[in-house]
């Protein structure tokens, strides 16, 4: 199964493509869609709607898989992430169909064991479960790929997670 894990934002979002056959996950591959801050909100949620089209035009995933909003104290990023998240919900839903989405707390329960682990825990559990040589970089990379391995881990477990 191939399986696109993506870690929402505005001005970036992490994405991160895996296989994943018998409990055994590879990376195919990993980066980031960047929206240059001086464009207006809507030329960069369609960027953002491109960047997601071309992703699963390229990949053609199975399942995708998506973190679940962490609401940030700055209200005014706050709302410009939820807009972006949107517009990669709707943008999933429609040309892929099988969309799930994980809270921060599972991702870290599903990678480590235990929900309040730091960063730096995650990001060498993936290293580790991925065998990579390094920690993958940006850190939205590695984050999408962590959303990625959490389905991969609970895939049994869908429909909690799933949306119709």
């Amino acid at each position: 199964m191939i399986i696109l894990g993506i870690d929402p934002g505005f001005a970036t979002v992490g994405w991160g493509v895996i296989k994943s056959e018998r409990g055994n996950a590879t990376v195919i591959d990993y980066g980031v869609i960047t929206t240059p801050k001086e464009e207006r909100l809507p030329a960069r949620l369609a960027m953002l709607e491109i960047g997601i089209k071309k992703l699963i035009e390229k990949f053609k995933p199975d399942e995708i898989a998506l973190e679940e909003l962490f609401f940030n104290t700055n209200i005014t990023t706050g709302i410009n992430v939820a807009q972006a998240r949107g517009v990669i919900l709707l943008t999933c839903i429609k040309e892929c169909g099988k969309l799930y989405e994980y809270t921060p707390l599972q991702i870290k329960q599903a990678l480590t064991g235990y929900g309040r682990a730091e960063k730096r825990q995650i990001q060498a559990m993936v290293k580790t479960f991925l065998r990579l040589e390094k920690v993958p970089k940006p850190d939205d990379a590695a984050d999408a790929l962590a959303v990625a391995l959490t389905h991969s881990q609970t895939s049994r477990f869908k429909t909690p997670f799933g949306i119709k």
